[in-house]
């Protein structure tokens, strides 16, 4: 038998497989944590990548924005914070002209616990932050992209002197890379730009691990190239969250040491696609909510046969996660696969939404493969609304799958929202 762990939420769960059976663990490449990441930012921010250090470039400055992630992504902040804070400080900005401000994109507002946890207690008390609003009447307008894409941007990081992007480089499954210009796009955007944006994820080169060609990447790049960043910040984690590597500077050329990196620790190769997948989006907070956890579905059925089984292990402690998508599958429950895809489609088409995409992916997934789910979800909805049959023991689910088909080759993928694999 092999055992393998996989995350679920902050727990971890341990299967079994026949030997016979197992197809591949397919795990990114493991780079261990680096030791000091106060160290290695300081001499980041020292020798930064073509551009002038932070503590000189901040020299004189009165207003200045620190974009960071919010509440579902891994980003380490509460490490990176007090030495750029210390280096601000340094280079005489006082603490009353600098604002954290929360990449929210469409996601809700970081709560007051959140926040405390992100930053760092100390400085969630000590320094202004606030959630970015891409409803706000008052955001700041940049033109549009040669795609046409409205740009309009959150007006503090707009009239900033100083504006810093904090974030972390993964495999996003249209978008390309997550990191480097995303802080902006949908980062602090306004909804308008990131519905444009994002409408263009049905293209065909809109896809996981790729930017050159790739519309939305692009878009997303030329935007924030007109908005600007004067100085940024991006790292590369391991499966254990820890950062590997810190890469500061000029916005593109971080972008691109980091999407370097990233693809030689996350790209897996497959030898071929697996009859039963068990995929974890990487458990929290890649699974706090079933919007987020698609992610990792997703990349399951690129190593998964037509027809094939999937066993999803997400805890989703906040639902649904987006009120679109569930209104969206709620309104299409009683619609056959693809009745239901052509009048989401539709909609699309006629104006697309943010959360309907993911009700379209996620009744197209169903409609391909057996989906199987741990969660904390209601057990009725998750079979009545979204499609997948809700399960308590995945050992059980496995050992049934297994006796239903013995010659099964099973694939594990237990961080399924960072990984990507590849079929050979």
């Amino acid at each position: 038998m092999t055992k393998v762990s996989i995350p679920y939420g902050s727990q971890v769960i341990q299967l079994e497989i026949p030997d016979d059976n197992f197809l591949m663990n397919a795990i990114p490449k493991e780079i261990p944590g680096i030791p000091n990441p106060s160290i290695e930012l300081e001499k980041s921010l020292e020798k930064p990548i073509k551009t002038r250090p932070l503590r000189e470039l901040a020299k004189g400055k009165r207003k200045v924005v620190i974009v960071v992630d919010d509440a579902t992504r891994p980003l380490p902040s509460h490490l990176l914070l007090p030495t750029i804070l210390n280096e601000l400080q340094n280079a005489g900005v006082r603490q009353d002209g600098i604002t954290i401000l929360f990449a929210t994109g469409l996601h809700r507002p970081v709560t007051e616990e959140e926040a405390k946890r992100l930053l760092g207690e100390d400085i969630a008390e000590r320094y202004r932050w606030l959630s970015h609003n891409a409803d706000a009447e008052d955001l700041v307008y940049y033109g549009e992209t040669k795609r046409g894409t409205p740009i309009y941007i959150n007006r503090l990081y707009a009239e900033a002197d100083l504006r810093i992007l904090v974030g972390d480089v993964t495999l996003h499954y249209y978008a390309g890379f997550g990191g480097g210009g995303k802080s902006i796009l949908p980062g602090i955007s306004g909804r308008e730009t990131i519905i444009r944006n994002h409408s263009m994820l049905f293209q065909p080169n809109a896809r996981p691990g790729i930017c050159e060609g790739n519309p939305v990447c692009e878009d997303i790049s030329e935007a924030a190239k007109k908005v600007g960043a004067d100085f940024v910040i991006n790292v590369v984690l391991n499966t254990r969250k820890e950062i590997v590597r810190i890469f500061a500077g000029e916005l593109e050329d971080v972008f691109k040491k980091g999407i370097e990196l990233v693809r030689r620790m996350y790209i897996v190769d497959v030898p071929q696609k697996a009859d039963i997948t068990i995929v974890s989006p990487g458990g929290h907070p890649f699974d706090i909510n079933l919007y987020q956890s698609h992610k990792g579905l997703f990349f399951a059925e690129q190593a998964t046969r037509d027809n094939g089984s999937i066993i999803l292990l997400a805890a989703c402690p906040e639902g649904a996660g987006n009120k679109l998508f569930e209104d969206s599958m709620r309104a299409t429950k009683n619609l056959a696969p693809d009745a239901a895809m052509k009048m989401l489609m539709d909609e699309l088409c006629r104006s697309f939404s943010v959360g309907i995409h993911k009700a379209y992916y996620l009744i197209r997934a169903t409609s391909r493969y057996s989906i199987f789910i741990k969660t904390e979800m209601d057990s009725r909805e998750i079979s009545e609304i979204y499609r997948m049959t809700p399960i308590s023991d995945p050992q059980a689910t496995l050992d049934e799958l297994l006796r239903r088909n013995p010659e099964a080759k099973v694939l594990v993928l237990p961080y399924g929202n960072e990984t990507l694999p590849i079929v050979k």
